[in-house]
């Protein structure tokens, strides 16, 4: 996720970091030069383009606009879905933190904290489709072969605190709020896994990039004859205008990814980690994750 102040307007006109641009210039650049080959024509054989009405491509770039604001903010609703159940991990594991001090000093306590450290960590390599029994084995052990990891360490923490509560170490009462905050964070991950396993309907996200890509490609013919040499121009905010929408659409679909406006899963879990280990009475904790280059992980 792209951390950095609102940037003045050299900054503007010139930031690549966390810009679409670079991802879309070789796009834009060939419907520029195919718009300069247009103009040419146009310049030497003016007949050709005496006829040609700019009106349906009004309508069609209306259309097109308004269809493109609908995907990017059903998008962008991913996103967001995605940094609100991470928060919602966070205030589940600050919750079982405060929950769990009715047990002082003793080892178990440890043990079940260190294992909800080894679910955040999980959590995020399961999202990333990276290895999760192994993001998870510094904290506690786990099957390598359990097809939901994460999950796995759930119910070990459940049968955890149930064995507590049989032994009446811990009240009814204390296993009932516990049991609500795994059940807390259960939710969380499913709900991470229904943004990350469910995209956008397939024709959809067809539809809009056909569309884009005719338009910008006709364009030229309809913006020849009235514009000139200054159509290249035109063609290409245009172009980059729809072509950037359409790419940070495609960048927000799945929110917990490593690209540069993805969530910053490492820095939430990194957090708490550090919290975690403060309520464990360790001191001497891993740093706080910082953004590098305005980038934070």
């Amino acid at each position: 996720m792209i951390v950095r102040s609102k940037p003045n307007l050299l900054g503007i006109l010139f930031s690549l970091k966390g810009s679409i641009a670079k991802r879309i210039a070789l796009r834009s650049l060939l419907v520029t030069l195919l718009a300069s080959m247009i103009v040419l024509v146009e310049t030497l054989h003016p007949a050709y383009f005496s006829k040609v009405n700019a009106t349906p491509f009004t309508l069609l770039g209306l259309s097109l606009s308004i269809f493109m604001s609908f995907r990017n903010n059903a998008c962008y609703d991913r996103w967001w879905e995605g940094r609100k159940q991470l928060g919602q991990m966070i205030i589940e594991v600050r919750s079982l933190i405060r929950e769990t001090q009715v047990l002082g000093d003793r080892p178990e306590r440890a043990d079940l904290l260190r294992g909800v450290c080894g679910f955040a960590h999980g959590l995020v390599a399961r999202l990333r489709r990276e290895d999760e029994a192994q993001a998870i084995q510094p904290w506690m052990r786990v099957d390598a072969n359990h097809p939901n990891a994460p999950d796995s360490v759930l119910q070990s923490l459940g049968s955890g605190f149930s064995e507590l509560a049989r032994r009446g170490v811990i009240s009814d009462w204390r296993y009932t709020q516990l049991e609500t905050r795994l059940v807390g964070l259960s939710q969380v991950q499913a709900s991470c896994e229904r943004i990350k396993h469910t995209p956008l309907p397939f024709p959809y996200t067809l539809l809009l990039h056909r569309t884009i890509y005719l338009f910008c490609i006709l364009l030229p013919f309809a913006m020849a004859e009235p514009l000139g040499w200054l159509t290249p121009v035109f063609t290409a905010i245009v172009s980059y205008t729809f072509f950037g929408l359409d790419e940070i659409g495609d960048d927000l679909e799945d929110p917990f990814g490593f690209d540069e406006n993805d969530l910053p899963c490492n820095a939430l879990v990194r957090t708490l980690e550090r919290e975690i280990l403060a309520a464990l009475g360790e001191t001497d904790l891993p740093p706080a994750l910082e953004p590098v280059d305005y980038v934070l992980s």
